[in-house]
């Protein structure tokens, strides 16, 4: 569900991407930041990076619905969930999932952003061959710990899935007390309200996030890199300084597009599946008995 949804909107998360990375960008409307992109780079440029952006999303996504499932299972055992559970669920899930698989999201945003035009001249270009290319000249010129660039971000952005997962579940207990089960048109509208409540609320937090990971930017006085976790501060203040509070949350109109829309597929796809599931799996059960 994850693949197909990400595959579908990805030109906007490069969109989206660039506008939080190169801040001399201007922010244009989504399809004229596209637009811009396909006239300087080529066509498939909005598609760059998209085989380690969906292995990472595919990693992430599976440690995130695995851990979030099990625990629920071994904490509900059968009763009723509530909304203060799933909350509870969500963080914990988020932060397994988040110091697991950052590596893979610094590698994949490092390598999404490769080739692009930037306008900031304060960002150093790299020259990866690949996944593999990517984490050993990473480990070799900065160090292991910068493939955990923007965990502390990513750790206060649990609330974001987790949040996402407090109104979907919400919102489909809801439903199904009035019918028997989700149709599609409930599961992607639902699936897309949770998703921007979330997203909004955690924006800023988000493009940090992609600034850290990124690590490519010359912004401290002696001109090395910024990459600690002790820089998230630093770098929201300096954003309002130079560009206001707006600019925190420039790019959140792809953002909105690409994770609202994606969370609603993706959800769509994920009921789809479950439902069709234990459909097989009752039917094989009663060819048992």
């Amino acid at each position: 569900g994850s693949m197909t949804a990400m595959t579908v909107f990805f030109p906007l998360d490069t969109a989206r991407l660039r506008l939080q990375v190169d801040e001399k960008r201007k922010s244009k409307t989504t399809p004229a930041v596209l637009l811009e992109i396909i006239k300087e780079e080529g066509l498939l440029a909005p598609y760059r990076g998209w085989f380690p952006v969906i292995s990472s999303l595919c990693c992430s996504n599976f440690v995130y619905f695995y851990t979030f499932n099990s625990l629920k299972t071994l904490w509900v055992k059968g009763q009723q969930s509530t909304t203060g559970k799933d909350l509870v669920l969500g963080v914990v899930a988020g932060v397994v999932n988040v110091l697991l698989t950052t590596p893979l999201w610094v590698v994949n945003t490092r390598l999404k952003l490769q080739g692009a035009k930037f306008r900031n001249e304060d960002i150093v270009p790299t020259n990866y061959k690949g996944i593999i290319d990517a984490f050993h000249q990473i480990i070799r010129d900065e160090g292991v710990l910068a493939l955990w660039n923007g965990t502390f971000p990513s750790l206060l952005l649990v609330f974001n899935p987790a949040i996402q997962f407090m109104f979907y579940e919400g919102f489909k207990r809801k439903l199904l007390k009035k019918q028997l089960q989700l149709t599609s048109l409930d599961a992607f509208v639902i699936g897309a309200v949770a998703k921007a409540v979330a997203t909004t609320l955690t924006y800023p937090l988000q493009t940090v996030q992609s600034i850290l990971r990124f690590g490519r930017h010359r912004l401290n006085p002696e001109n090395r890199t910024l990459g600690s976790l002790r820089n998230v501060l630093y770098l929201l203040q300096q954003r309002v300084r130079r560009f206001g509070l707006m600019g925190l949350y420039k790019g959140l109109e792809a953002k909105l597009l690409q994770t609202v829309l994606t969370a609603a597929l993706m959800f769509l796809v994920y009921e789809k599946l479950t439902a069709a599931t234990f459909t097989v799996m009752g039917l094989k059960h009663s060819r048992r008995h």
